[in-house]
């Protein structure tokens, strides 16, 4: 599924690279997972574990990320997505995000997605819960299709 290649030379140090426009982290729960599989696109997931090696954008992309439980945002945001966007390459290619999250915890319900929007100074794109909807795919592939196109024609 995920469009991983070797890195190049100079960049070997930094892991494992991707051309993937659709970027994503998911706990050991998998939900996001399942959710970006069900949009049947190229996508690349962020490395679980610390030793894993860490993923490194060669294309502009969208981030689809869960939020973590937490306070007032507080550990709202999983420290692998941290990791993978301290990377200034990385950091400089997110173009949206996508939030995953948790109507249970009301007031931070996707709070993670609207954090790092507003951090990177890109759009959050859409919302959904848990896994999603059939709805919530139609309206994320629709969505992420529009998306591309208009940045596409901006940046002739």
């Amino acid at each position: 599924m995920a469009a991983l290649e070797t890195a190049p030379a100079q960049a070997m140090t930094e892991g494992v690279s991707t051309r993937s426009h659709l970027i994503y982290f998911s706990s050991s729960s998998e939900n996001t997972k399942r959710f970006v599989q069900k949009l049947g696109v190229d996508a690349a997931r962020i490395p679980l574990h610390a030793k894993d090696a860490p993923l490194l954008a060669l294309e502009p992309f969208v981030l689809v990320l869960p939020t973590y439980g937490g306070t007032n945002g507080e550990g709202s945001v999983p420290k692998q997505v941290i990791r993978f966007l301290n990377n200034p390459q990385n950091r400089e290619l997110i173009r949206g995000v996508i939030g995953a999250g948790n109507t249970n915890f009301a007031e931070n319900y996707c709070m993670a997605g609207d954090i790092i929007a507003t951090k990177c100074r890109v759009p959050l794109l859409y919302r959904f819960e848990l896994m999603g909807t059939p709805e919530d795919v139609d309206r994320v592939n629709q969505g992420l299709e529009k998306f591309w196109t208009r940045l596409s024609q901006i940046q002739k």
